[in-house]
Parts: C-alpha cells; structure tokens; sequence
C-alpha cells in the first residue's frame, strides 16, 4: 500500500507545468458565512458556529438542549432576514471580500516568490471549509503551510477555533507539512497606518466628528477573566492607532476616540462599554456628529454591514444624534494587503526559494 507521502509526491509530479515546484502554500482563513440568505442555510451555518465550545464555554449537554430546543428554532428565520438585507449578486460580502484579498495577496506573492508559494482561503464554518482546501493543498504535494487567519486581534473563539480546524484535518494525514499558524497582528505597524488611513480619508471627505467608537466584536466577560487576551489585544490596537491620530493633523484629542464592543449575545456579561449603548448616551452628552469603524474586522460582513451601518445608527439618532457614519473595515485595499504581507513576510523566507 502506498504511503500519503507516496501519494503526495505523485500527485506532485503529475500537476501542471505552472504548479511544479510548488512547495508553500498560505491559507487566509475567516469566519464565514451561510451558503445562503434562507432559513435552512442559515440554521446549518449556526447549527455548526454555535456547537463550537470554543465559541459557547457552558456545560455541553445544558447548551445542546438550548441550541437545538431553543436558539435554531427561533433565530435562523431572523437572521435569514438580516443575511437578505446585506447579500449580493456573487453571494455573501465576506465571502467576496476575502476571495478579492485571495487574489491580490496571490499576486503580490507571486511577484516575489513566483510559483513557488500558492494562496488560497477557506472559512471556518461553512464553504469552503477548511478542511477542503487543505486537502486540496495535499493533492498540490505541499511541504510548508502557512496560515493566516484574518482576525487582528487574537481570540479563542476566533483564532484557537481555526487552529483546532486545521489540526483537525491534519491528524488524518500520513505526512504533515512544516506549519506557521500566525496568531495575531493586532499591533502590526502596516495594519495601524492602514486603518489610520482610513480615517483621514473619512475626514477629508466628511469632516472630524465629535467622537470616533472603534467598535471591537464583544465576548463574555468570563473569557477575559480566563485568560483570552483578546480584550488587552483591542486596547493595544487603540492604543497604537489613537497615537497616530494624535500626532496627525485631524485635530482629535485622546477623550475623542472611545473603544467599545458590540455583538453581545444572551444575557451573560460581556466586554464593556457597549457599543450601542454608547451610542445611545452620547447625545445625552451633547454628542451629534459621530463616526463608527471597527479595526477587528478584516472584511465586511453581516456584523458591520447591517449591525454597525444600520442598527447602531437608529440607537445613535433615535436618541437624538444628528450625523453617524461608517468607516468600511480594510477589506482589500492595497494598504490592508500591504499589512498582511508583511505579517506573512517572516514565515516565507527568502523570495528565491528555488
């Protein structure tokens, strides 16, 4: 019987001309998204996210009962209807969006490091999964896998959910690869100055507001207090971009910008302040003209698309703001694929790997 090796190393042999030597490949992973905007996908896709313990920590049997009694019951028809406000002709924004940063990352790696170093992405629930485009990289014979989630702040649910994923698949395999797992670039220079960026050209365009929220997804309370550094992770990003904002010419000062957390869930204690319920003190201050981003996101999605443009800008001028905007996550923007090269960069080596 042939070993996978064996197997690898035919398969390897037998790939089209453009793929020989190819012996790297980088995963760009991310959290997914339904296969579409209808109540049956939808309860798949959460029925997948919400089994996750890294993403629900309470005793098994007691969520189980919750989730399949409770939750995909009542939630997917709401969501279904939330998922058809931001859906687009080619499907799901992030699911788009990151297919666009796959290309241009590809091509950025390519005009560095030739054939030799293959990108692809993968979602961590739903399509394509990850398991699939691993073994796709299998049947490509690769030796060195590189992979990069695209959450810049590192979390358990997030992050450790995706490395579980990968490992997952790679204990079926006979030969295992050399791995880089990249597990944050919360503080990265490229990816700060890119949501910097982002900021001046809102400005320019909209003028300064009162307060600028960087609104970070929210996690229970209980996670911080074991141990995630995911909370500290988001103040550092703060902390680094409110530098640059400071030392530009906008004209903010430190009280100006506010860190939050939005996406809370049940009734448990999560992070803190609230974005929304920020949002809705702040005309109460005499607040009027704010605008929203939040630099955890890498992409778009259902979270900023419908929670932050749409959601949070009724909480904002229902109490009596007068002027909200939204500043779009990095997406692919040549800055923002700047910034995860560089993240990627150390884990290639050197750009002749002939």
């Amino acid at each position: 019987m042939k070993s996978r090796f064996s197997a690898r190393q035919q398969n390897s042999d037998n790939t089209a001309d453009e793929n020989k030597g190819t012996t790297t490949a980088v995963l760009l992973t991310n959290l997914g998204s339904p296969d579409e905007p209808t109540t049956s996908a939808v309860r798949r896709y959460l029925r997948e996210f919400l089994s996750d313990t890294r993403v629900v920590e309470i005793p098994r049997l007691i969520w189980l009962l919750i989730l399949h009694g409770i939750i995909l019951r009542i939630r997917p028809a709401k969501s279904a209807k939330l998922y058809q406000t931001v859906w687009q002709d080619d499907g799901a924004p992030l699911i788009s969006i990151t297919a666009a940063q796959k290309e241009k990352m590809a091509t950025k790696i390519k005009l560095q490091y030739g054939d030799n170093v293959i990108v692809d992405f993968a979602m961590r629930y739903g399509n394509p999964s990850i398991a699939s485009v691993l073994q796709k990289f299998q049947q490509q014979g690769v030796d060195k896998l590189v992979v990069l989630p695209l959450y810049p702040q590192y979390a358990g649910p997030t992050t450790a959910s995706t490395f579980d994923a990968v490992s997952k698949e790679l204990q079926k395999w006979r030969y295992i690869p050399s791995i880089h797992f990249l597990n944050t670039y919360h503080n990265n220079p490229f990816y700060i100055q890119a949501l910097a960026e982002t900021v001046e050209e809102h400005v320019a365009s909209h003028g300064k507001p009162e307060r600028l929220v960087l609104s970070y997804h929210g996690m229970p309370e209980l996670f911080h207090k074991w141990g995630d550094p995911y909370y500290d992770f988001c103040q550092e990003t703060t902390s680094l971009l409110k530098r640059l904002l400071l030392e530009s010419d906008l004209g903010f000062t430190d009280d100006e910008i506010i860190m939050t957390f939005q996406s809370r869930f049940g009734k448990a204690e999560w992070l803190k302040p609230y974005t929304d319920e920020t949002l809705e003190n702040l005309p109460k201050q005499g607040i009027k003209h704010v605008a929203i981003m939040s630099p955890a996101f890498s992409a778009d999605c259902l979270e900023t698309l419908e929670e932050l443009i749409h959601e949070n800008s009724e909480v904002f001028l229902e109490a009596g703001g007068e002027s909200y905007h939204y500043i779009a996550a990095l997406n692919d923007r040549d800055d923002h694929i700047d910034a995860l090269f560089d993240v990627l960069s150390p884990t290639l080596g050197s750009p002749n790997l002939n």
